[in-house]
Protein backbone atom coordinates (compact mmCIF):
# COMPACT_ATOMS: atom_id res chain seq x y z
CA UNK A 1 0.00 0.00 0.00
CA UNK A 2 1.61 3.48 -0.98
CA UNK A 3 2.37 5.40 1.57
CA UNK A 4 0.66 9.14 1.68
CA UNK A 5 3.05 12.11 1.37
CA UNK A 6 3.38 13.27 4.35
CA UNK A 7 4.87 9.60 5.79
CA UNK A 8 7.43 9.65 3.54
CA UNK A 9 8.68 13.14 4.02
CA UNK A 10 8.54 12.43 7.85
CA UNK A 11 10.13 9.26 7.27
CA UNK A 12 13.03 11.24 5.90
CA UNK A 13 13.46 13.22 8.88
CA UNK A 14 13.79 10.93 11.57
CA UNK A 15 16.09 8.63 9.38
CA UNK A 16 18.33 11.14 8.32
CA UNK A 17 18.76 12.07 11.83
CA UNK A 18 19.42 8.14 13.01
CA UNK A 19 21.96 8.14 10.27
CA UNK A 20 23.76 11.10 11.48
CA UNK A 21 23.99 9.78 15.10
CA UNK A 22 25.88 7.11 13.21
CA UNK A 23 22.82 4.18 13.41
CA UNK A 24 22.90 3.32 9.50
CA UNK A 25 18.97 1.35 10.05
CA UNK A 26 15.82 1.77 8.52
CA UNK A 27 13.56 4.01 10.02
CA UNK A 28 9.90 3.21 11.63
CA UNK A 29 6.79 4.38 11.47
CA UNK A 30 6.93 7.76 13.10
CA UNK A 31 4.81 7.92 17.00
CA UNK A 32 5.43 9.93 19.89
CA UNK A 33 7.79 7.52 21.44
CA UNK A 34 10.13 7.74 18.79
CA UNK A 35 11.05 11.34 19.45
CA UNK A 36 12.77 10.26 22.86
CA UNK A 37 14.21 7.21 21.33
CA UNK A 38 15.74 9.01 18.66
CA UNK A 39 16.99 11.66 20.62
CA UNK A 40 19.07 8.83 22.91
CA UNK A 41 20.27 6.81 20.03
CA UNK A 42 22.09 10.55 18.49
CA UNK A 43 23.27 11.69 22.06
CA UNK A 44 26.62 9.98 21.68
CA UNK A 45 27.06 12.16 18.31
CA UNK A 46 30.46 14.16 18.94
CA UNK A 47 30.35 17.04 16.04
CA UNK A 48 30.52 20.64 16.27
CA UNK A 49 28.73 22.93 14.56
CA UNK A 50 28.27 26.76 13.90
CA UNK A 51 28.52 29.19 10.58
CA UNK A 52 30.66 32.17 9.79
CA UNK A 53 30.38 34.81 6.65
CA UNK A 54 31.87 37.28 7.47
CA UNK A 55 34.85 38.29 10.57
CA UNK A 56 32.46 39.76 12.41
CA UNK A 57 29.56 37.17 12.89
CA UNK A 58 29.52 34.75 15.38
CA UNK A 59 29.66 30.91 15.24
CA UNK A 60 32.49 27.83 15.05
CA UNK A 61 33.28 25.59 12.64
CA UNK A 62 31.05 22.39 11.84
CA UNK A 63 33.11 18.90 12.11
CA UNK A 64 30.89 17.07 11.00
CA UNK A 65 32.55 15.34 7.70
CA UNK A 66 29.07 14.43 5.31
CA UNK A 67 25.59 14.07 5.46
CA UNK A 68 23.79 11.12 5.06
CA UNK A 69 23.66 9.77 1.20
CA UNK A 70 20.34 10.66 -0.65
CA UNK A 71 20.51 7.17 -2.05
CA UNK A 72 19.78 5.48 1.04
CA UNK A 73 17.39 7.38 2.55
CA UNK A 74 14.98 6.89 -0.52
CA UNK A 75 15.72 3.13 -0.50
CA UNK A 76 14.90 2.73 3.25
CA UNK A 77 11.86 5.06 2.98
CA UNK A 78 10.71 2.58 0.43
CA UNK A 79 10.13 -0.18 2.31
CA UNK A 80 9.25 1.73 5.89
CA UNK A 81 5.94 0.91 6.70
CA UNK A 82 2.92 2.74 8.93
CA UNK A 83 -0.76 3.83 9.51
CA UNK A 84 -2.70 4.59 6.77
CA UNK A 85 -4.09 7.79 8.18
CA UNK A 86 -2.68 10.99 7.81
CA UNK A 87 -1.52 13.19 10.95
CA UNK A 88 -4.23 16.29 10.99
CA UNK A 89 -2.43 19.98 9.58
CA UNK A 90 -2.04 22.57 11.95
CA UNK A 91 -4.55 25.84 11.33
CA UNK A 92 -3.55 29.58 10.68
CA UNK A 93 -4.85 30.62 14.16
CA UNK A 94 -3.11 27.87 16.28
CA UNK A 95 0.04 28.71 14.38
CA UNK A 96 -0.19 32.28 15.25
CA UNK A 97 -1.12 31.40 18.74
CA UNK A 98 2.06 30.13 18.82
CA UNK A 99 4.37 32.34 16.68
CA UNK A 100 3.32 35.87 17.16
CA UNK A 101 4.29 35.97 20.80
CA UNK A 102 8.01 34.80 19.73
CA UNK A 103 7.86 37.38 17.12
CA UNK A 104 8.01 40.43 19.35
CA UNK A 105 11.43 39.51 20.45
CA UNK A 106 13.66 42.50 20.26
CA UNK A 107 16.52 40.62 18.60
CA UNK A 108 15.14 40.24 15.97
CA UNK A 109 15.13 43.53 15.01
CA UNK A 110 13.32 45.76 12.37
CA UNK A 111 12.57 43.39 9.78
CA UNK A 112 11.46 40.00 10.68
CA UNK A 113 9.93 37.59 8.27
CA UNK A 114 8.14 33.93 8.33
CA UNK A 115 6.34 31.16 6.07
CA UNK A 116 5.43 28.07 7.19
CA UNK A 117 4.29 25.87 5.01
CA UNK A 118 2.35 22.27 5.00
CA UNK A 119 4.69 19.51 3.19
CA UNK A 120 2.17 17.55 2.11
CA UNK A 121 -0.24 20.10 0.72
CA UNK A 122 2.08 23.00 -0.23
CA UNK A 123 -0.54 25.29 1.15
CA UNK A 124 1.14 28.26 2.95
CA UNK A 125 -0.29 27.92 6.88
CA UNK A 126 1.20 30.54 8.52
CA UNK A 127 3.18 34.06 6.61
CA UNK A 128 4.17 37.12 8.00
CA UNK A 129 5.62 39.38 5.13
CA UNK A 130 6.23 35.92 3.91
CA UNK A 131 6.49 37.12 0.38
CA UNK A 132 8.61 39.98 1.32
CA UNK A 133 11.70 39.60 -0.09
CA UNK A 134 14.89 40.09 2.39
CA UNK A 135 18.67 39.59 2.60
CA UNK A 136 18.48 35.43 3.05
CA UNK A 137 22.18 34.77 3.78
CA UNK A 138 23.45 31.47 3.50
CA UNK A 139 19.94 30.19 3.54
CA UNK A 140 19.52 30.77 -0.58
CA UNK A 141 22.19 27.40 -0.78
CA UNK A 142 18.69 26.04 -0.42
CA UNK A 143 17.95 27.72 -4.18
CA UNK A 144 21.17 27.00 -5.08
CA UNK A 145 21.27 23.16 -4.42
CA UNK A 146 17.37 22.81 -6.16
CA UNK A 147 18.51 24.74 -8.95
CA UNK A 148 21.62 22.61 -9.53
CA UNK A 149 20.10 18.96 -8.84
CA UNK A 150 17.21 19.88 -10.89
CA UNK A 151 19.85 21.17 -13.71
CA UNK A 152 22.11 18.24 -12.93
CA UNK A 153 20.63 15.10 -11.56
CA UNK A 154 21.73 14.22 -8.35
CA UNK A 155 24.24 11.40 -9.98
CA UNK A 156 26.22 14.08 -11.84
CA UNK A 157 30.29 13.94 -11.23
CA UNK A 158 32.47 16.72 -12.08
CA UNK A 159 35.49 15.68 -14.04
CA UNK A 160 38.76 16.83 -13.65
CA UNK A 161 41.33 15.66 -16.49
CA UNK A 162 44.51 15.70 -17.93
CA UNK A 163 44.48 15.75 -22.07
CA UNK A 164 47.60 16.87 -24.49
CA UNK A 165 48.49 19.94 -25.65
CA UNK A 166 49.07 21.55 -28.76
CA UNK A 167 52.82 22.07 -28.14
CA UNK A 168 55.68 18.68 -28.25
CA UNK A 169 55.23 17.25 -25.02
CA UNK A 170 52.84 18.95 -23.65
CA UNK A 171 50.18 18.07 -21.81
CA UNK A 172 46.88 20.07 -19.77
CA UNK A 173 45.60 20.12 -16.61
CA UNK A 174 41.78 20.95 -17.39
CA UNK A 175 39.72 22.43 -14.75
CA UNK A 176 36.54 20.57 -14.11
CA UNK A 177 34.34 22.71 -11.69
CA UNK A 178 35.20 20.26 -8.91
CA UNK A 179 35.42 22.47 -5.39
CA UNK A 180 36.11 19.08 -3.57
CA UNK A 181 39.60 18.32 -5.47
CA UNK A 182 41.97 17.61 -2.96
CA UNK A 183 46.20 17.25 -3.11
CA UNK A 184 46.21 16.20 0.48
CA UNK A 185 48.05 12.80 1.14
CA UNK A 186 45.85 11.34 3.73
CA UNK A 187 42.17 10.29 3.20
CA UNK A 188 39.47 12.71 3.06
CA UNK A 189 35.90 12.28 4.52
CA UNK A 190 33.91 11.45 1.57
CA UNK A 191 36.06 10.39 -0.87
CA UNK A 192 36.98 13.23 -3.23
CA UNK A 193 38.70 13.28 -6.21
CA UNK A 194 42.50 13.18 -5.57
CA UNK A 195 45.07 15.33 -7.90
CA UNK A 196 47.83 12.65 -6.34
CA UNK A 197 45.68 9.95 -8.04
CA UNK A 198 45.12 11.96 -11.46
CA UNK A 199 48.97 12.43 -10.94
CA UNK A 200 49.53 8.69 -10.90
CA UNK A 201 47.56 7.51 -13.66
CA UNK A 202 48.89 10.39 -15.69
CA UNK A 203 52.30 9.03 -14.86
CA UNK A 204 51.68 5.75 -15.61
CA UNK A 205 50.10 6.67 -19.08
CA UNK A 206 52.97 8.93 -19.78
CA UNK A 207 55.06 6.17 -19.48
CA UNK A 208 53.44 3.24 -21.08
CA UNK A 209 53.58 6.07 -23.96
CA UNK A 210 57.51 5.85 -23.13
CA UNK A 211 57.22 9.47 -22.13
CA UNK A 212 59.57 10.47 -19.35
CA UNK A 213 58.70 14.12 -19.42
CA UNK A 214 56.35 16.71 -20.23
CA UNK A 215 55.61 20.42 -20.46
CA UNK A 216 52.69 21.04 -18.05
CA UNK A 217 49.64 23.69 -18.90
CA UNK A 218 46.59 24.14 -17.05
CA UNK A 219 43.25 25.40 -18.24
CA UNK A 220 40.41 27.48 -16.33
CA UNK A 221 38.34 28.20 -19.13
CA UNK A 222 35.02 25.90 -17.90
CA UNK A 223 34.13 29.03 -16.24
CA UNK A 224 33.96 32.94 -16.95
CA UNK A 225 33.76 36.44 -15.81
CA UNK A 226 35.41 38.28 -12.49
CA UNK A 227 36.34 34.82 -10.18
CA UNK A 228 36.83 37.42 -7.27
CA UNK A 229 33.59 37.29 -5.28
CA UNK A 230 32.14 41.15 -4.78
CA UNK A 231 33.12 40.83 -0.91
CA UNK A 232 36.50 41.11 -2.24
CA UNK A 233 39.55 38.71 -0.51
CA UNK A 234 37.81 37.27 2.11
CA UNK A 235 38.65 34.14 4.38
CA UNK A 236 35.05 32.44 3.64
CA UNK A 237 35.74 31.54 0.05
CA UNK A 238 38.54 31.29 -2.49
CA UNK A 239 38.42 32.73 -5.83
CA UNK A 240 35.70 30.94 -8.03
CA UNK A 241 38.07 29.04 -10.42
CA UNK A 242 37.28 25.93 -11.91
CA UNK A 243 40.60 24.45 -10.86
CA UNK A 244 41.38 24.32 -7.18
CA UNK A 245 42.99 22.01 -4.70
CA UNK A 246 41.24 22.13 -0.83
CA UNK A 247 39.12 24.92 -1.98
CA UNK A 248 42.71 27.20 -1.73
CA UNK A 249 42.97 26.53 1.75
CA UNK A 250 46.49 27.20 2.89
CA UNK A 251 46.10 25.63 6.18
CA UNK A 252 44.83 22.24 7.49
CA UNK A 253 41.18 22.82 7.63
CA UNK A 254 38.76 21.58 5.86
CA UNK A 255 35.89 23.85 6.31
CA UNK A 256 34.92 27.45 7.79
CA UNK A 257 36.80 30.64 7.40
CA UNK A 258 40.74 30.14 6.23
CA UNK A 259 43.58 31.67 4.45
CA UNK A 260 42.89 31.15 1.16
CA UNK A 261 45.10 31.27 -1.95
CA UNK A 262 44.89 34.28 -4.33
CA UNK A 263 45.56 31.86 -7.11
CA UNK A 264 44.44 28.56 -6.80
CA UNK A 265 44.40 27.32 -10.28
CA UNK A 266 48.10 28.24 -10.51
CA UNK A 267 48.70 26.68 -7.05
CA UNK A 268 46.93 22.73 -7.91
CA UNK A 269 49.17 23.33 -11.38
CA UNK A 270 52.16 23.67 -9.55
CA UNK A 271 51.20 21.24 -7.17
CA UNK A 272 50.48 19.02 -9.33
CA UNK A 273 53.77 19.44 -11.63
CA UNK A 274 55.81 18.44 -8.06
CA UNK A 275 53.60 15.13 -7.90
CA UNK A 276 54.36 14.31 -10.99
CA UNK A 277 58.25 14.58 -10.58
CA UNK A 278 58.00 12.78 -7.02
CA UNK A 279 56.50 9.99 -9.92
CA UNK A 280 59.52 10.48 -12.21
CA UNK A 281 58.26 12.58 -14.94
CA UNK A 282 60.60 15.42 -15.84
CA UNK A 283 58.30 18.73 -16.22
CA UNK A 284 60.31 21.73 -17.57
CA UNK A 285 59.39 25.09 -16.54
CA UNK A 286 56.94 26.54 -14.65
CA UNK A 287 52.94 25.55 -15.61
CA UNK A 288 51.59 27.98 -17.97
CA UNK A 289 47.62 28.81 -18.55
CA UNK A 290 46.59 27.58 -21.75
CA UNK A 291 43.43 26.58 -23.34
CA UNK A 292 42.86 23.06 -24.29
CA UNK A 293 42.35 22.23 -27.29
CA UNK A 294 38.85 20.78 -29.07
CA UNK A 295 40.71 17.56 -30.25
CA UNK A 296 42.73 17.00 -27.08
CA UNK A 297 42.96 13.43 -26.12
CA UNK A 298 42.28 12.53 -22.64
CA UNK A 299 45.37 11.30 -20.86
CA UNK A 300 43.48 10.73 -17.68
CA UNK A 301 41.21 11.60 -15.51
CA UNK A 302 39.62 11.66 -11.97
CA UNK A 303 35.83 12.58 -10.97
CA UNK A 304 33.93 13.96 -8.15
CA UNK A 305 31.63 12.81 -5.52
CA UNK A 306 28.49 13.02 -7.41
CA UNK A 307 26.42 16.18 -6.77
CA UNK A 308 24.41 14.60 -4.38
CA UNK A 309 27.02 14.59 -1.74
CA UNK A 310 28.27 17.90 -2.94
CA UNK A 311 24.44 19.28 -2.21
CA UNK A 312 24.90 17.92 1.27
CA UNK A 313 28.61 18.73 1.99
CA UNK A 314 27.23 22.68 0.98
CA UNK A 315 24.12 22.80 3.50
CA UNK A 316 25.12 20.86 6.43
CA UNK A 317 28.30 22.98 6.62
CA UNK A 318 27.45 25.85 4.95
CA UNK A 319 30.39 25.71 2.37
CA UNK A 320 30.67 28.85 0.46
CA UNK A 321 33.11 27.55 -2.18
CA UNK A 322 30.89 24.27 -3.11
CA UNK A 323 27.86 26.30 -3.25
CA UNK A 324 29.53 28.96 -5.86
CA UNK A 325 31.04 25.57 -7.83
CA UNK A 326 27.03 24.05 -8.07
CA UNK A 327 25.91 27.57 -9.20
CA UNK A 328 28.46 27.75 -12.03
CA UNK A 329 27.64 24.16 -12.95
CA UNK A 330 23.70 25.10 -13.54
CA UNK A 331 24.95 27.60 -15.83
CA UNK A 332 27.14 25.25 -17.48
CA UNK A 333 24.62 22.68 -17.93
CA UNK A 334 21.93 25.19 -18.96
CA UNK A 335 24.53 26.97 -22.28
CA UNK A 336 25.28 30.38 -20.32
CA UNK A 337 28.41 31.76 -19.24
CA UNK A 338 29.53 30.35 -16.33
CA UNK A 339 30.16 34.03 -14.29
CA UNK A 340 27.83 35.30 -11.59
CA UNK A 341 25.38 36.76 -14.28
CA UNK A 342 25.15 33.76 -15.85
CA UNK A 343 24.67 31.67 -12.55
CA UNK A 344 21.45 34.07 -11.67
CA UNK A 345 19.71 33.58 -15.03
CA UNK A 346 20.04 29.66 -14.31
CA UNK A 347 19.53 29.39 -11.42
CA UNK A 348 16.11 31.63 -11.77
CA UNK A 349 15.29 29.58 -15.01
CA UNK A 350 15.65 26.25 -13.05
CA UNK A 351 13.47 27.37 -10.20
CA UNK A 352 10.83 29.26 -12.42
CA UNK A 353 10.28 25.38 -14.34
CA UNK A 354 9.21 24.43 -10.61
CA UNK A 355 6.30 26.92 -10.41
CA UNK A 356 7.77 28.70 -6.93
CA UNK A 357 6.82 32.33 -5.79
CA UNK A 358 9.98 34.25 -7.71
CA UNK A 359 8.71 37.56 -7.34
CA UNK A 360 11.31 40.43 -6.19
CA UNK A 361 14.11 37.37 -5.71
CA UNK A 362 17.46 37.93 -6.86
CA UNK A 363 20.47 35.03 -7.18
CA UNK A 364 23.33 37.62 -6.70
CA UNK A 365 25.47 34.37 -5.87
CA UNK A 366 25.30 31.22 -5.10
CA UNK A 367 26.47 31.42 -1.61
CA UNK A 368 24.41 33.93 0.23
CA UNK A 369 27.58 35.87 1.03
CA UNK A 370 26.08 38.63 -1.34
CA UNK A 371 24.28 41.32 0.74
CA UNK A 372 22.22 42.22 -3.04
CA UNK A 373 20.50 38.35 -2.88
CA UNK A 374 17.27 38.35 -2.10
CA UNK A 375 14.76 35.58 -1.20
CA UNK A 376 11.42 35.59 0.14
CA UNK A 377 10.45 33.76 3.21
CA UNK A 378 7.56 31.84 0.88
CA UNK A 379 10.04 30.84 -1.80
CA UNK A 380 12.42 28.96 0.82
CA UNK A 381 9.37 27.03 2.40
CA UNK A 382 8.62 26.43 -1.47
CA UNK A 383 12.08 25.10 -2.02
CA UNK A 384 11.54 22.80 0.32
CA UNK A 385 8.17 21.65 -0.16
CA UNK A 386 9.19 20.19 -3.77
CA UNK A 387 12.05 18.92 -1.77
CA UNK A 388 9.64 16.65 -0.14
CA UNK A 389 7.67 16.20 -2.73
CA UNK A 390 8.00 11.98 -3.81
CA UNK A 391 7.52 12.40 -7.07
CA UNK A 392 10.53 14.62 -7.45
CA UNK A 393 13.74 12.08 -5.62
CA UNK A 394 16.10 14.05 -7.06
CA UNK A 395 15.60 16.86 -5.20
CA UNK A 396 15.98 14.73 -1.22
CA UNK A 397 19.59 15.37 -1.01
CA UNK A 398 17.96 19.61 0.14
CA UNK A 399 16.59 17.53 2.75
CA UNK A 400 19.38 15.09 4.05
CA UNK A 401 21.75 17.88 3.62
CA UNK A 402 20.07 19.65 6.20
CA UNK A 403 21.85 20.14 9.52
CA UNK A 404 20.27 18.90 12.29
CA UNK A 405 19.46 20.71 15.40
CA UNK A 406 21.57 19.98 18.31
CA UNK A 407 23.28 17.68 16.43
CA UNK A 408 25.47 18.03 13.12
CA UNK A 409 26.88 21.33 10.66
CA UNK A 410 25.92 24.21 11.69
CA UNK A 411 23.15 23.27 14.22
CA UNK A 412 25.67 21.40 16.11
CA UNK A 413 26.36 24.08 19.11
CA UNK A 414 22.66 25.59 18.62
CA UNK A 415 19.54 24.24 20.57
CA UNK A 416 19.59 23.13 24.42
CA UNK A 417 19.24 19.58 25.64
CA UNK A 418 16.04 20.42 26.60
CA UNK A 419 14.90 22.06 23.78
CA UNK A 420 11.86 20.81 21.91
CA UNK A 421 13.53 21.06 18.83
CA UNK A 422 16.46 19.97 19.35
CA UNK A 423 16.62 16.45 17.20
CA UNK A 424 13.55 17.42 15.09
CA UNK A 425 14.36 20.52 13.40
CA UNK A 426 16.54 20.31 10.46
CA UNK A 427 17.20 23.24 9.03
CA UNK A 428 19.93 25.69 6.78
CA UNK A 429 21.21 28.54 8.73
CA UNK A 430 22.21 32.11 7.60
CA UNK A 431 24.57 34.51 9.37
CA UNK A 432 25.39 37.63 8.26
CA UNK A 433 25.83 41.55 9.84
CA UNK A 434 22.66 42.39 11.00
CA UNK A 435 20.72 39.08 8.75
CA UNK A 436 20.19 35.81 10.52
CA UNK A 437 18.10 33.06 8.79
CA UNK A 438 16.66 29.68 9.42
CA UNK A 439 14.54 27.19 7.43
CA UNK A 440 14.37 23.92 7.67
CA UNK A 441 11.56 20.92 8.13
CA UNK A 442 10.02 20.24 11.15
CA UNK A 443 7.52 17.50 12.46
CA UNK A 444 4.96 19.01 14.79
CA UNK A 445 3.42 16.91 17.94
CA UNK A 446 0.43 15.62 15.79
CA UNK A 447 3.44 14.20 13.36
CA UNK A 448 2.62 16.74 10.32
CA UNK A 449 5.54 17.35 8.53
CA UNK A 450 6.13 21.27 8.16
CA UNK A 451 8.43 23.53 5.74
CA UNK A 452 9.47 27.17 7.25
CA UNK A 453 11.39 29.61 6.65
CA UNK A 454 12.64 32.67 9.52
CA UNK A 455 14.49 35.29 8.00
CA UNK A 456 15.31 38.24 10.43
CA UNK A 457 17.28 41.70 8.84
CA UNK A 458 18.23 44.56 10.83
CA UNK A 459 19.30 42.31 13.94
CA UNK A 460 22.41 44.28 16.21
CA UNK A 461 22.45 41.19 18.27
CA UNK A 462 23.30 37.87 16.35
CA UNK A 463 23.37 35.75 19.30
CA UNK A 464 20.36 36.61 20.53
CA UNK A 465 18.60 36.29 16.82
CA UNK A 466 19.80 33.30 16.25
CA UNK A 467 18.43 32.30 20.13
CA UNK A 468 15.07 33.53 18.94
CA UNK A 469 14.83 31.61 15.38
CA UNK A 470 15.59 28.36 17.48
CA UNK A 471 12.80 29.33 19.79
CA UNK A 472 10.41 29.88 16.65
CA UNK A 473 11.40 26.20 15.02
CA UNK A 474 11.31 24.80 18.46
CA UNK A 475 7.22 26.25 18.99
CA UNK A 476 6.69 24.41 15.68
CA UNK A 477 7.65 20.90 16.74
CA UNK A 478 6.39 21.25 20.32
CA UNK A 479 2.44 21.82 19.08
CA UNK A 480 -0.45 20.58 16.96
CA UNK A 481 -1.26 24.05 16.48
CA UNK A 482 -4.80 23.68 15.55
Amino acid sequence: MALPPWHLAAGSAVLGLVMAAGAVTAAGPWDSGQRTAERARAAHWDGEGGERHDGRSPGTSATDESAPAATAVLAALGGATGSSGAAPPPTATGLEDALTPLLEDPALGSLSSTAVADAATGDLVHGTRAHTPAVPASTIKIATAVAALTALGPDHRLTTEVVTGSGDGEIVLVGGGDPTLTARGSRQPGNPASLRDLADRTARALKKDGTGKAVLAYDTSRWSGPDRHPIGHNDNIAPVVPLSTDAGRLDDSRRGPAPRSADPAADAAKTFADLLRDRGVKIKGEPRRAKAGKDAERVAAVRSMPVSALVERALTNSDNDIAEALARETAVADGRPASFTGAEKAVRDRLAELDLPLKGARFADGSGLDRDDRISTALLAQLLVRATDPERPELRPVLTGLPVAGFSGTLRSRYADASAGTGMVRAKTGTLTGVNALAGTVVDADGRLLAFAFITNGSTDAHGAQAALDRLASALANCGCR
